[in-house]
Order: structure tokens, then C-alpha cells, then sequence
């Protein structure tokens, strides 16, 4: 806990007398390699020290929820990628090794962290409302849910089904889960699909739920209003920067090994899958909250309420909270059992108000209003509280032996979930207003008693520090107000700067190195808040070798800087309580000594982009115009139309019905127009273009080129100015860029 901004504990270290050049000194013996290394004893002692700092007490209720109405987990799960390549899309079993190995939380992880680790290991197939409700837990990043729908005909068994919630990010895993289901319930008909949010751990593995992958036109996908767009741009539009970005948040890089040095989860669920991701566009969006009295049901195809509306023999209602954890998302309750399915606006963390992976700032006093209207209309009637990741809560557990006790336990859960992110917004901008910027707020935030000793607000995803940030971010922008930071120099030229204004190279890793060794001396009797600020010798190596590693890559001392800044990262990452912020850590350790991975990854897969409205196919070209080929050419005008097929299932588009634009590319941007322009008399010459819609989207996924659809020089010139990004750019080391003026 902070105490302020003293430096009684790291006096020791700044005190040590290294010189003022570059000369003049023995330099110290850099201990560099390019093998993890153990945990130091000063990262020893702030985990042995977490517990107690944070008054985190077990008392066992998480592991009796993770481990309740438990069907069957199987001794082995590894489930292979479609194909023949050999390539696991799942493999939990590395992971099973590593906790088996270890009794208790090895040094080399945060304890907090290796607890959250250890729920997120209780796998497999589990009943929520038994007979009528299972979950299939650790298959994935999420889980899937399968709701028993007693359909049309109550009496009859042989009518019932599957409304099937959130099915996994890859088909592969989804497909698993089902087979799970099937063998230890029996084999019953995928009716319908709730996708609750528009992030794709939540609706792309729906083609493994069917036999060839396609689901019949009987079957009912709800989604909230605007799923499909959120769900295309986001995995599109900056898809590729955010796909870079999640191999450092998700860890699923760095492996995984005995001693714990390595992965031990995202915080959210063990890691991503990486098999086949794809997409089956909803029949039906919900578009407001169901009114309180009413539950939904479809008539004619379109989604209604009314006092006694049922689907399938189910009575649900939606809780529409656009803006919260995802642009489009929504809760639903099931009154056959008083069961409330949270989507992903509650877990059993600290969410992210800006995700590490990059995405739209989310808006923490919305999120908490959303929350407080869950806890009126719910909060007192849910008998269970279940949600796309981690494990349920229940309101009783009628079992005299249990530790678990007869409270309330889904209100007080819901009231400091809501909390949580209410404190962080009111607090970050209380000190907002005062001047204060963001790296200061994140330092002197402080938790109340109440959420910071409460296992179910902790960061294991989300956390204060981070999120912190991100308010500011919402309010404020990246612009602190001082004129300094108006105009900055790029990182490049400002770690020459800082290297050269410091005394060089080897001055800074000569002191970065006696500093590091100094900050495990002298450890006993430091109280824990001293611990924390001798650990500000990482955070302050990590920053000055930042600059090391980016000022210049002939210099002598650049491969020693890169993997002493290695063995930094990978310190923090020991000590880190957060999932992804250990990812991230060892991720950049990982590239650091080994350097990037080689190949491909798929950020949009082929269902998302066929999914795409033609307005985003065009802003999605847009944002990929290389500029320097565009000079060479000139202006563009084409007239683009599009046959949209008897195949098409857009909403809003009717079979075989045309589209067509203008596309116009002048001064350095390219614009779309709905209603095409006519060329005769307007000045330019316009390009006609003429193709189907599966053509359009063959030159999305760049299986097929421009000069395929037409020879017309300018088509062909405009296809040649789009640029397919590099995947895998560099974060850690100096990147690739136009040449800086």
C-alpha cells in the first residue's frame, strides 16, 4: 500500500558512488544471457509479503464455486487445429503439468496471481442450474454456455434444445465443448445463440456448435443492436495492430514451463485459443432493454415482449448496456430459474477500461449505472449469477456442511463489481481537477479497505494503475497541458538524446547493473511499502534501457542493453499480480533475447470480412492508401458496383439487390458516395467497375488481385496503392519507419 512519494527505501541504491563519465571506473560485470532467470530476493520478498499487504484472506468460497455441480474433466485436453499441421488450437495440458509441480505459488509469481491462476484451472464440464443450465469452464479464453430450452411443448422431452451463450473464439474449441456436452447429457439440437458482446471471444467459434458448420434457417441468433459492425471494425479496421498488441497481452508466446517462470494465465481465463475463428451473422437484434413485467418472445420473425412471451419455452429478458465492457452488449435473465447470465460486464476481477490491446476507451460511470439498474431489477430474485468467464456465484447454498453460509452473496458481489470502476472514475477525476497527471494519479490511488481486500475486485486483468490512466485518457487526451510535451520528439531521437546527455551506453548499463544487484541488499525488517519503492529500481531501469536499446543498434552496447532490459521485464513480470501486464513483461523479454516470431497471423478471419458493409470495405482501403504511390499517380474517380448475390445475408441488403458508389481519391483521401456521381460534364475521367460481391471480398482478403476484376489502369493503380501492414512489427526494439526528418 503507498505511503507516499519517500525514498527511505531505496537510499541505499541512489547512494552508490558510479562515477560521472563514461571513464575513470571499473565497469561491473553484466551477468547478461539469454535464459530466464530466477526470481531475485527482492521480488521474493514482495510476493511473500502480497497477502498480508492487501489483507487478502482465503476462506475458500471461490474454490467451492469454481469446483460445484462439477460433471466431468477429462486428464488430458488438446484439442488440434483443423488441417494437418500438428498445430494444437487448445492445449491446457502444459499448464496441468506446471500446477501439479508446485504445492504452493512459486517465487517467480505473484501469489495473488497464482490463486487466479489455479481457479482458472478448474476445467471442465459443469452444471449452473442442474439438469437445465452447464457451462463448459477452461476451453477456452471464455466459457461457452448451453441453456436447455424446454421448447414449444413442455410435456414433450423430445422438443427440447440448446440455446447455446458466447461459443468460444475458435471452432475448434466450441466444437470440443459440444462433444463434452453431448457425451455426458445426451445429443440435443443447437436452436439458438446468444452473443452477448462484440469482442470475438464471444461469438467465434459459432460454426464448431453445427455439424458442417452451418447453422439451418430455423435456427435464432440474438445479438445486441449493432453486434455485427462493432464486431467487423474492431477486428478489421486496426485489427492488425491490436492483433500484434494481444500476443504481448494474452502471453500465449512466452510457453509455459515447471518452474513457473513462464505463462500462468491472462487473468481472465488461461490464454487465447488459435484455431479457426468464425462468424454467422444474427437473425435477430435485441435493440432495448426488456421492460420489467415482460419477457421476449418472436413473432413473424421479430423480437417482441409481452407478460407471458417465451422463446423455446424460455422466459427471458435482456439488459441492453451498450458503452460498458463492449460497444454492443447486453445481459439476459432467465426467469425459469432466476438465473442471471452477466455477459462480461461482471467477472471475478478488475476489468480494463482500456484494454492493453488497444480499443475505444470504455466509459467506468456508465458501466456502474448499468450495473446498479442490474442490482434493482435483479439483484434480489437471482437465485445464481453466471457469466462468459470465470465461475458462478450463488445467493444460498442449501448444504448445512458448506462454509459458504446462507447470506446474500450475488448483491454484495454485484454492489462492489459496480463500485470498483465507480471509485476509479470519481477518484481519477477528483484528482484530475486538481492537476494532477495521469502517472501521478495511478501512483497515489489507493483502494478502500473494502474493494482492495475483496478477491473479486482484485487486478488480475484490469488494474488500478491502468485504468486509472485511461479515465484521464477519456477526459483529457493524451496531452498533459505542459507545452513540453505539445511537440515531442520521436522515441528514436529521443533515446540518442537521453543516452547522450546521460554519458553513454555503458554509463547507464553500469549503473542500471550495480543498482539492480544493490536493490536485493539490506531486505529484512523493510516494511512492505518500503519493498515497493526499492522496486522502483525496475521501473526506473526499464525506462532509462528503453532508451539504450532505441538509440542506436551499431553501438557496442546495444545487444547487452537489449538483454539486460530482458531480465528487467522479466522481474516485473514475476511481481506483477495482473495477467496481462506478466504477459506483457515477458513477451517483450521474449523478443528482446530471441527476437520475433516469423509468419502470419490472422487478425480477420474470412467470416468477419464477409460480414463487412461495403462503407467499411472502403474505410477499411482508406486507412491503407500509401501516400507516396498515390503522388506518382494522381487523383482517382471510380464508379464501383457491386452485384450483392442471392448468397447475401447482410442486414438490411435484399438478395441480388446492387449497391454502388463513387469512390473518389483527391488530396491524399479516399471518400465514398451512396449516390454515384455522373461523370459526363463533371471535369474527371471516372473509372467504371463492375463485380460481384464475393469478388469484393476475395480483394479484402487479398486472394485475389485488382487486374483480376478489370485492366483499367487506374483500378489497377488504386489496388497497388493499398498497403498490407507488416504483422509482426517491432515494439521492443527500433522499428522500421519512413525515414525521420
Amino acid at each position: 500500500m503507498k505511503k507516499g512519494f519517500t525514498a527511505v527505501g531505496i537510499s541505499i541504491v541512489l547512494s552508490i558512488p558510479i562515477g560521472c563519465t563514461t571513464t575513470g571506473y571499473n565497469s561491473p560485470k553484466t551477468q547478461t544471457s539469454v535464459e530466464s532467470k530466477s526470481a531475485s530476493e527482492l521480488t521474493k520478498k514482495l510476493n511473500e509479503g502480497f497477502y498480508a499487504e492487501h489483507n487478502l484472506v482465503e476462506d475458500g468460497v471461490d474454490f467451492q464455486n469454481a469446483q460445484r455441480h462439477l460433471v466431468e474433466k477429462v486428464e488430458s485436453l488438446q484439442i488440434p487445429a483443423e488441417g494437418d499441421s500438428g498445430v494444437l488450437a487448445w492445449d491446457m495440458d502444459k499448464y496441468t503439468e506446471m500446477l501439479n509441480a508446485n504445492t504452493v505459488s512459486p517465487e517467480t509469481v505473484n501469489p495473488s496471481l497464482w490463486r487466479n491462476f489455479r481457479l482458472n484451472m478448474e476445467y471442465g464440464l459443469y452444471e449452473v442450474v442442474p439438469g437445465n443450465i452447464y457451462q463448459v469452464r477452461g476451453y477456452d479464453l471464455s466459457n461457452v454456455t448451453f441453456v436447455r430450452t424446454p421448447g414449444t411443448d413442455e410435456a414433450s422431452p423430445d422438443d427440447d434444445g440448446w440455446l447455446v451463450i458466447d461459443p468460444l473464439i475458435s471452432k475448434e474449441t466450441a466444437e470440443a465443448a459440444l462433444d463434452l456436452l453431448n457425451k455426458n447429457v445426451g445429443e440435443l439440437p443447437v436452436k439458438g445463440v446468444i452473443y452477448s458482446h462484440s469482442h470475438i471471444d464471444h461469438f467465434a467459434g459459432v460454426r464448431g456448435l453445427f455439424a458442417d458448420g452451418t447453422a439451418t434457417d430455423d435456427v435464432v441468433i440474438f445479438a445486441p443492436e449493432g453486434f455485427t459492425e462493432h464486431a467487423v471494425s474492431e477486428n478489421v479496421i486496426a485489427g492488425n495492430a491490436m492483433g500484434r498488441r494481444a500476443i504481448y497481452m494474452y502471453g500465449a508466446l512466452t510457453g509455459v514451463d515447471i518452474d513457473g517462470k513462464k505463462s500462468v494465465g491472462a487473468g481472465l481465463g488461461i490464454t487465447n485459443s488459435i484455431g479457426t475463428s468464425t462468424m454467422i451473422v444474427p437473425t435477430n437484434s435485441i435493440i432495448e432493454t426488456t421492460p420489467v413485467n415482460n419477457f421476449i418472445e418472436i413473432r413473424n420473425g421479430t423480437i417482441v415482449s409481452s407478460p407471458n412471451g417465451k422463446w423455446e419455452g424460455l422466459q427471458m429478458q435482456f439488459q441492453m448496456t451498450p458503452g460498458s465492457e463492449a460497444p454492443a452488449e447486453m445481459n439476459t435473465y432467465f426467469k425459469n430459474w432466476n438465473a442471471l447470465w452477466m455477459a462480461e460486464n461482471s467477472t471475478n476481477t478488475m476489468h480494463n477500461i482500456l484494454t492493453l490491446r488497444g480499443a475505444p476507451v470504455r466509459d467506468p460511470l456508465i458501466w456502474a449505472k448499468y450495473l446498479t439498474e442490474t442490482m434493482q431489477r435483479w439483484g434480489n430474485v437471482a437465485d445464481v449469477k453466471f457469466q462468459s468467464h470465470h465461475w458462478p456465484i450463488w445467493k444460498y447454498w442449501n448444504n448445512p456442511t458448506n462454509k459458504l453460509g446462507s447470506e446474500d452473496k450475488i448483491l454484495d458481489y454485484l454492489e462492489k463489481q459496480r463500485d470498483i470502476y465507480k471509485f476509479i472514475h470519481d477518484q481519477t477525476v477528483r484528482h484530475m481537477n486538481k492537476g494532477l497527471l495521469p502517472a501521478e494519479i495511478s501512483e497515489i490511488l489507493e483502494l478502500p479497505d473494502t474493494l482492495d481486500s475483496n478477491w473479486s475486485t482484485r487486478g488480475y486483468y484490469g488494474t488500478l494503475s491502468h485504468n486509472s490512466r485511461a479515465v484521464y485518457q477519456r477526459y483529457m487526451g493524451w496531452y498533459t497541458g505542459n507545452p513540453s510535451d505539445l511537440n515531442t520528439l520521436p522515441q528514436e531521437k529521443v533515446a540518442k538524446k537521453y543516452v547522450e546527455y546521460m554519458g553513454g551506453a555503458r554509463y547507464i548499463i553500469d549503473k542500471v547493473t550495480v543498482e539492480i544487484s544493490q536493490a536485493d541488499l539490506d531486505l529484512e525488517g523493510l516494511k512492505y511499502y518500503q519493498l515497493e519503492e526499492r522496486q522502483e529500481v525496475y521501473r526506473w531501469a526499464a525506462e532509462v534501457l528503453k532508451h539504450v536499446v532505441f538509440a542506436d543498434v551499431r553501438e557496442p552496447e546495444y545487444e547487452e542493453a537489449k538483454l539486460l532490459l530482458a531480465d528487467v521485464y522479466e522481474q516485473l513480470g514475476y511481481q506483477a499480480e495482473s495477467g496481462p501486464w506478466r504477459s506483457v513483461y515477458h513477451q517483450g523479454a521474449l523478443e528482446l533475447r530471441e527476437g520475433k516470431s516469423v509468419g502470419a497471423l490472422e487478425t480477420a478471419s474470412e467470416d468477419i470480412i464477409k460480414n463487412m458493409t461495403l462503407p467499411q470495405v472502403f474505410d477499411y482501403w482508406a486507412v491503407r492508401i500509401d501516400l507516396a504511390k498515390l503522388v506518382h499517380f494522381g487523383d482517382i474517380f471510380i464508379n464501383i458496383n457491386v452485384h450483392m448475390g442471392e448468397s447475401n445475408h447482410q442486414e438490411g441488403v435484399e438478395d441480388d439487390e446492387d449497391e454502388s458508389y463513387t469512390l473518389t481519391l483527391k488530396n491524399g483521401v479516399l471518400n465514398y458516395y451512396s449516390e454515384q456521381k455522373n461523370p459526363p460534364g463533371s471535369g474527371y475521367e471516372f473509372v467504371e467497375i463492375t463485380l460481384e460481391l464475393e469478388e469484393l471480398y476475395e480483394l479484402v482478403l487479398e486472394d485475389k488481385d485488382f487486374i483480376d476484376i478489370d485492366s483499367d489502369p487506374t483500378w489497377v493503380a488504386f489496388g497497388d496503392m493499398l498497403e498490407t501492414p507488416k504483422f509482426w512489427f517491432d515494439i521492443v526494439t527500433p522499428r522500421e519507419l519512413i525515414p525521420l526528418k
